[in-house]
């Protein structure tokens, strides 16, 4: 990963496997990152090569490679790296001895499972979360009551639930009585358990089966595999299939 000095903070945190910029920028903000021992909180700031710069008493240094890894998220497990509450951890599973330099692109909720995206590049990583980016990620559903139609239809035009934003399927493909197909583009938080409790569904499974044109295909739960440049490339040029 080649980097050119100076580059600005939140990037080089990025680089080094602290998460994307966005969320690299609140760690700052919350005046957990110091360079050459001086606690830094403003944006702007840069960083040069011989600079020393440390997270929460963690040296931050970027890799000098990038990593993709597609995982298959069991259910139980979280995507945070880090939470006193928790004691299984997606990235746990993901066994290479750059482990620590890994962060989740997206997010699954601890009772969902499916295909999940780890890296190292948060510049990448940001590109792939920004909502303007349109991204497809399908989900695999199955409810403990039968799935009425006019439900899901009206999901498709937009359900006003708990802000003033909609939340809103862009389609589905009922599989069974209980089982659907949905794909979203946005993906706000928990918004396909929020939908399905709107029109009282229980849930009973959901597992991510696509994310754009990467699929789940065949793998294994708590299995994972390298993710190829290409697909990347393919991921951020919009093809969902």
């Amino acid at each position: 990963m080649r980097i050119e000095y100076p580059i600005r903070l939140q990037s080089y945190l990025a680089k080094s496997g602290f998460g994307s910029r966005r969320s690299c920028e609140k760690l700052i903000t919350e005046g957990r990152v110091s360079i050459n021992t001086k606690i830094v909180v403003e944006m702007g700031i840069k960083v040069d090569a011989d600079d020393v710069v440390m997270v929460d008493d963690v040296l931050a240094e970027p890799a000098d490679r990038v990593f993709y890894y597609a995982l298959h998220k069991p259910r139980g497990y979280v995507c945070t790296n880090y939470d006193p509450n928790e004691k299984l951890y997606a990235r746990d599973l993901i066994t290479i001895p750059e482990n620590n330099l890994l962060f989740h692109v997206g997010r699954l909720d601890k009772e969902s499972a499916g295909l999940i995206l780890y890296t190292n590049d948060g510049d990448t990583a940001q590109k792939i979360m920004h909502p303007s980016s349109q991204i497809e990620k399908e989900y695999a559903v199955m409810t403990v009551e039968p799935i009425q139609r006019n439900h899901l239809e009206e999901a498709l035009r937009g359900l006003y639930i708990d802000s003033q934003k909609p939340y809103v399927i862009k389609r589905f493909a009922l599989k069974s009585k209980r089982w659907v197909l949905i794909t979203l583009t946005e993906g706000k938080n928990r918004e396909l358990r929020k939908i399905f409790s709107y029109f009282g569904y229980t849930i009973q499974r959901l597992v991510r089966i696509r994310i754009g044109p990467i699929l789940l295909g065949d793998l294994a739960e708590g299995r994972y595999r390298p993710v190829s440049k290409s697909e990347i490339n393919a991921l951020l040029e919009g093809k969902n299939e």
